[in-house]
C-alpha cells in the first residue's frame, strides 16, 4: 500500500539536495581569480600620490608698477618693456611702516628708458621701466605737455584729451571688496586708449603718445621762468605764405624784413604789409602773456594757506627695478627726474 505523501517528500527532499549542489556553483570564485583581484586592488591602492603643487604668494602691491601706464613709451615697445621680470620691492617697501611713502597720499606715472645694457653677455637695447611717485594731496597736474625734439614748442593739452587719467590702485589684498568703500592713498595715471584702436587714429595722434609727459607747474614759480617773445608767422603773401618766427627781444623787425626780401621769401611791395602783420601777432602775444601772469597772479590770491603749503612740500621720488638674477643691471643707467618747477626728483630709488 502506497503511503500517500511519500513521493512529495522524496521530491522535496531530491529539489533540496539539487540546491545544495547548485549554491557553491553560484558563489564559486577560482583561488586564480581572486588572487589577481587582489593584486590589482593592492596595486591601485598603492599608487604614489603626485608630488603638491607650490605658488609663491603674490605681494599685495607686487603688480603697481605694471598697472602704471608707461607714457611716453612708443606703443610698438609696450611689450618690451615686461620682458624681463622686473623687481619694484623697493617701491613696494616704500608703503611699508617707516618707508618714505607710508601714510601720504601718492600720484605714481611710469616711463621708460631706452638703454644699451648688457645681459648674459649680449648687448642690445632694452626698454627699463621707471616709476615716478609724487607725494601730494591733490593730483599734482591734470594736464600732459607733448614735447620733442622734432617739435618747435611744447604743447599743453588735458590728461582726458589723450584718454589719461588719475584712477585709484587698489592694492591685491582688498580686490575682493567693493571699490567704492575704499579709501585709495594711491593713485595712478591711467590711459583708456586701446592698442586694437590705433590702425583707427591718424599717425600724427599716435606719434603724440611717444613725447608726452606730465606737465607739472607750480603756481608760486612760473613767473621767474622767462616767457617766450617768439611768434610764429604765417603771412599770406603771394604767390605763397610766408613762414617765419620771430622773436620780439632778439630781432629787428626792419631788417628781419628786408633779409626776407633778399632771401626772394617777400615780395618788396608787400614788405609793409608784413610790418604790420607782425607786429598785430607780437601785440596778441605780449597781451596774452599779460592775461596769463595775470590770471596766475589771481589764482595764487585765492589759494588757501594750506594749499599753498602743499605746493611747497611736493616731493618726487623715482624708482628703478632692483637687481635680481633673471633682469640686467641697471645700476649705471639711473638718472633723475627733472621738472621745471621742481628741479630735480628729491631720490632716486
Amino acid at each position: 500500500m502506497r503511503r500517500r505523501g511519500s513521493k512529495r517528500k522524496q521530491r522535496d527532499e531530491s529539489h533540496s539536495s539539487s540546491q545544495q549542489e547548485q549554491a557553491p556553483a553560484e558563489n564559486h570564485v577560482p583561488p586564480a581569480k581572486t588572487a589577481a583581484s587582489s593584486r590589482t586592488k593592492r596595486a591601485k591602492a598603492e599608487k604614489p600620490e603626485p608630488e603638491p603643487e607650490y605658488f609663491e604668494d603674490q605681494r599685495n602691491l607686487e603688480d603697481l608698477w605694471k598697472k602704471t601706464f608707461p607714457v611716453g613709451t612708443e606703443w610698438d615697445q609696450m611689450d618690451a618693456v615686461y620682458q624681463f621680470n622686473w623687481n619694484f620691492s623697493n617701491l613696494e617697501n616704500a608703503f611699508e611702516e617707516d618707508g618714505k611713502l607710508y601714510g601720504k597720499k601718492v600720484y605714481i606715472f611710469g616711463c621708460t628708458e631706452p638703454q644699451l645694457v648688457s645681459f648674459k653677455g649680449e648687448s642690445k637695447i632694452i626698454y627699463i621701466p621707471a616709476v615716478v611717485a609724487v607725494v601730494s594731496p591733490f593730483p599734482p597736474s591734470d594736464k600732459i605737455g607733448i614735447k620733442s625734439v622734432q617739435r618747435e614748442s611744447e604743447e599743453i593739452v588735458p590728461m582726458k584729451q589723450m584718454k589719461m587719467d588719475w584712477v585709484p590702485y587698489i592694492p591685491l589684498e582688498n580686490r575682493e571688496s567693493q571699490v567704492d568703500r575704499i579709501k585709495s592713498q594711491i593713485f595712478i595715471l591711467s590711459c583708456t586708449q586701446r592698442r586694437a584702436a590705433l590702425k583707427h587714429l591718424k599717425i600724427e595722434r599716435i606719434k603724440k603718445y611717444e613725447y608726452c609727459l606730465p606737465y607739472f607747474y607750480h603756481p608760486f614759480k612760473e613767473d621767474e621762468l622767462e616767457q617766450k617773445t617768439e611768434v610764429q608767422i604765417i603771412f599770406p603773401a603771394e604767390p605763397a605764405p610766408v613762414f617765419c618766427e620771430f622773436d620780439w627781444e632778439l630781432d629787428e623787425l626792419e631788417e628781419f624784413t628786408d633779409k626776407l626780401i633778399e632771401e626772394d621769401q617777400l615780395d618788396k611791395d608787400q614788405k609793409n604789409a608784413f610790418k604790420d602783420f607782425v607786429k598785430g601777432k607780437v601785440r596778441e602775444a605780449k597781451r596774452a602773456n599779460r592775461e596769463a601772469r595775470e590770471a596766475r597772479q589771481k589764482a595764487r590770491e585765492e589759494l588757501n594757506e594750506e594749499t599753498k603749503l602743499s605746493f611747497e612740500n611736493m616731493k618726487f621720488y623715482k624708482f628703478y627695478p632692483v637687481q635680481t638674477p633673471d633682469s640686467p643691471d641697471i645700476s649705471n643707467t639711473k638718472s633723475p627726474f627733472i621738472n621745471r618747477y621742481y628741479g630735480k626728483a628729491h631720490e632716486v630709488l
